[in-house]
């Protein structure tokens, strides 16, 4: 089984428009309302691919409820911790004559010091019949910044590999517990490992993918065993058990880019449990990313796309 852990859920909203003009009315052609938050997207593309998963985490209030009971309708098993306060309302609204994405994220309710310890104690429960554990999203008010910290050293010694994706103080205190996994953008690479990157990087622009070797090989004596920096349209770079690799993803017709970066997770979390060699793994996951955005909804793929894209995706040994 695959575990992953969403503190900040959320009812993801995705509203259609011809046009998204500032300051008028603005009538959808099209909504869609999910269970989300980047765990839960991560959880729901596993599923969709035919892979045992639970999602946990916390909710709260209507909001909270009406999540469980949409996952439960999903077929997605989940095993969340009540909280007092309401669980968040996260809007998209697609401009469709310009190609665009606003998004309106809410904060999310405050998490009591019982409710931290409540999930602890399932993370450990969950983390025995796991493979993998993945934490996504951000950390809701009230949770400390070294929370995901505390929880992947509960998971590594439960047995299962930890992957982390967040971002800000949270990745730099979670990538302290030696995740498995990160996936860290260009900005939070500099982050993580500071000023010497940033020389890296302005001197030799032209050729990021080779200036990115390093800084992995830091992050791989960290124990940190596998990372992949993602690089927007120029595709990602990952460093899994020694070896660096580049990858990119086949040209698309894209329709909503939401959620991908969760669905590249997801993909590479089966491949882990699968045991996929790495260039193949590397190459699902890109699929799998990739395949969210043929999709109008977020954390959402096709079986039938993901195999179609495998075989095209690029990737090659730097």
């Amino acid at each position: 089984m695959i575990t992953t852990v969403t503190l900040n859920a959320a009812i993801d909203k995705t509203y259609y428009m011809s046009s998204f003009p500032l300051g008028r009315v603005s009538r959808a052609q099209r909504m869609f309302a999910e269970p989300g938050g980047k765990g839960i997207n991560v959880a729901r593309v596993i599923h969709q691919l035919g892979y045992p998963v639970t999602a946990a985490g916390f909710v709260g209030g209507h909001n909270g409820e009406w999540i469980r009971t949409a996952l439960a309708k999903q077929g997605i098993a989940n095993d969340f911790v009540q909280i007092e306060g309401e669980s968040r309302l996260c809007l998209n609204m697609i401009d469709e004559e310009k190609g665009t994405s606003t998004e309106v994220l809410e904060g999310g309710p405050v998490i009591p010091q019982e409710a931290m310890e409540q999930l602890a104690a399932a993370v450990v429960s969950l983390a025995s019949r796991s493979r993998i554990v993945c934490f996504s999203g951000s950390l809701p008010q009230g949770v400390p910044a070294d929370y995901y910290a505390e929880l992947i050293a509960l998971v590594k010694k439960a047995g299962a590999l930890a992957f982390l994706d967040t971002s800000g103080a949270a990745l730099q205190n979670g990538a302290a517990a030696s995740p498995y996994f990160i996936k860290p953008n260009e900005d939070e690479v500099l982050q993580l490992l500071g000023s010497q990157l940033e020389l890296n990087l302005s001197r030799d622009a032209a050729s990021l993918e080779h200036s990115l070797k390093a800084p992995m090989a830091a992050l791989h004596d960290k124990g940190i065993a596998a990372v992949t920096v993602s690089l927007g349209s120029k595709g990602s770079v990952s460093s899994i058990e020694g070896e660096v690799f580049r990858a990119k993803a086949p040209k698309i017709e894209v329709v909503n880019t939401v959620g991908c970066g969760d669905a590249y997770v997801a993909g590479m979390a089966i491949g882990t449990a699968r045991g996929l060699p790495v260039e193949e793994r590397i190459a699902y996951a890109t699929a799998v990313g990739t395949a969210n955005a043929l999709q109008e909804k977020a954390g959402y793929v096709s079986s039938a796309d993901v195999e179609r894209l495998f075989g095209e995706v690029m990737v090659e040994r730097i």
